[in-house]
């Protein structure tokens, strides 16, 4: 990625965040039940497609997979051993939260349990799901040595994340972009079923999120947008 297409992706960030902001008040007259209402049929439409992103000297580029999402139950999902099959591009749907989530790979490490904190390298692309566009992403030679480092801790089941700037200083992408400690709530429902790793990629988990307004960052509870990630979770300490 050349230094105009850096500063052409940095500026199309910038853009969004201020053009969601505008959006916001502009829809004044929606009430938050239409809203959510839209969010709703977004995602429903949505399913029928799962966006795969690829990286290269050209840049970043969206893909769509000619194969619809599956979505299968919570108690499915507990009966394949937590697991989901990829290959059928099969989504577990969380009732409770309203997180669709693929495990791709558990990882070959352990499990973050209970009473422990630890930090977690990430490597993700977020896409507006109503603006129909990737926002942000640290695949790029941009941040290639700054993934969002996570501080994490599991307090009796419950998983709690905020970003780490001291790592890294000025923090990652996603840091940068919305200038907010916290990690949005959806990045941390897969931390009860992953087991990051340390090294290679096999150790290293990867999911694939939707993730509704309310789990999400505080610019998309705003603006009630939805979201879908592709995140990594690596385990540092």
């Amino acid at each position: 990625m050349d230094i105009r297409r850096i500063m052409r992706t940095t500026l199309c960030l910038g853009c969004v965040v201020a053009m969601g902001s505008m959006l916001a008040s502009c829809n004044k007259d929606e009430t938050y039940a239409d809203q959510k209402d839209k969010e709703r049929k977004a995602v429903g439409a949505f399913t029928k497609r799962s966006p795969q992103l690829l990286t290269g000297p050209g840049g970043d580029t969206l893909l769509y997979s000619t194969k619809p999402m599956k979505i299968i139950s919570q108690q499915q999902f507990e009966a394949q051993d937590s697991m989901t099959n990829a290959e059928e591009n099969e989504y577990v749907l969380f009732e409770n939260s309203g997180v669709y989530m693929q495990i791709v790979r558990k990882g070959e490490g352990q499990k973050l349990h209970h009473g422990e904190s630890g930090v977690l390298a990430c490597r993700y692309w977020e896409y507006d799901i109503l603006g129909d566009s990737l926002l942000s992403t640290n695949l790029n030679s941009t941040f290639s040595v700054a993934p969002e480092y996570i501080n994490v801790s599991n307090n009796s089941g419950t998983f709690t994340a905020s970003f780490n700037t001291t790592i890294y200083p000025g923090g990652g992408a996603m840091y940068r972009l919305y200038k907010k400690l916290d990690v949005p709530e959806g990045w941390t429902v897969p931390l009860t079923y992953i087991r990051p790793g340390r090294q290679d990629e096999k150790g290293i988990a990867k999911v694939r999120l939707i993730v509704p307004h309310s789990q999400g960052t505080e610019t998309a509870k705003q603006n009630v947008s939805p979201m879908c990630y592709e995140i990594t979770y690596q385990r540092l300490r």
